[in-house]
């Protein structure tokens, strides 16, 4: 029932979102793979009650980054606000853009495994000295604090034999068994059933990543960005965003 009432919520807000809008529109979008969960619900929703069409692509923003500088076409880009801005003092999107949400780093265990002690520094590094195995994305944001967090805890070149840097999804890995611990953000540990959240970093080890999106300044399709762009952002949109292991802005 409360679901219910939060689409409700969201179809109210696109009314104002329709005015003036004579045609649908197909409004392409780039996106970080750590808003994916979150886009697949609230796009959807989005169609649903404006009529437009959503294509959704996911990818680490380092690689859509790539892409945009290479000329590749979308009307959207939801990525790491760094990257974010950097594409707007290029020209490249639109000076302003708009704060989404942001996530912690989680780790992530196969379901049903002894659950590790994260719960302190000490313990944060005890857990990782006793694993067999470590995984996280070599490409994401993630992945780059963590290299230089084991080097801060002392304990980088103990980790280096059981490391993995993975080309997929760091949850995944802990799902199917490639890895005994994978660290991710948190929002990409959820999806997978056979994935269990063990638990955060310690708050004094945590770090998160802010997500930010705006429309291109190619686009063809400004109006229906921009709508798309308010319409995540409206606090209407904010318990789907927590279900999917973020937080708002």
């Amino acid at each position: 029932m409360k679901t219910k009432r939060v689409f409700v919520a969201i179809v109210g807000l696109a009314v104002p979102l329709l005015a003036g809008q004579v045609r649908a529109a197909e409004i392409k979008v780039l996106a970080s793979t750590a808003v994916k969960t979150t886009l697949e619900e609230l796009g959807p929703q989005f169609e649903k009650a404006t009529g437009n069409k959503v294509d959704l692509s996911f990818a680490p923003a380092t690689v859509l980054k790539e892409k945009i500088d290479q000329g590749a076409a979308f009307d959207v880009a939801i990525l790491t606000a760094p990257i974010t801005e950097a594409l707007a003092g290029a020209g490249k999107l639109d000076a302003t853009p708009t704060a989404i949400a942001h996530s912690g780093i989680g780790v992530a265990i196969h379901r049903g495994a002894p659950k590790p002690d994260i719960s302190t520094t000490e313990a944060f590094k005890r857990a990782l000295l006793n694993a067999k195995s470590i995984g996280f994305t070599a490409g994401g944001a993630s992945g780059a604090y963590l290299k230089t967090l084991f080097e801060k805890l002392g304990i980088a070149e103990e980790l280096k034999p059981k490391l993995k840097l993975l080309q997929g999804a760091a949850g995944e890995a802990a799902a199917n068994g490639e890895i005994e611990i994978g660290m991710t953000q948190i929002s990409e540990i959820l999806p997978y059933a056979n994935a269990e959240l063990a638990g955060p970093l310690p708050p004094e080890l945590q770090s998160y990543t802010y997500f930010s999106a705006a429309v291109s300044t190619a686009s063809k399709e400004a109006g229906a960005a921009k709508a798309f762009i308010e319409f995540l952002a409206a606090p209407a949109a904010l318990a789907f965003i927590k279900a999917k292991g973020m937080e708002p802005g």
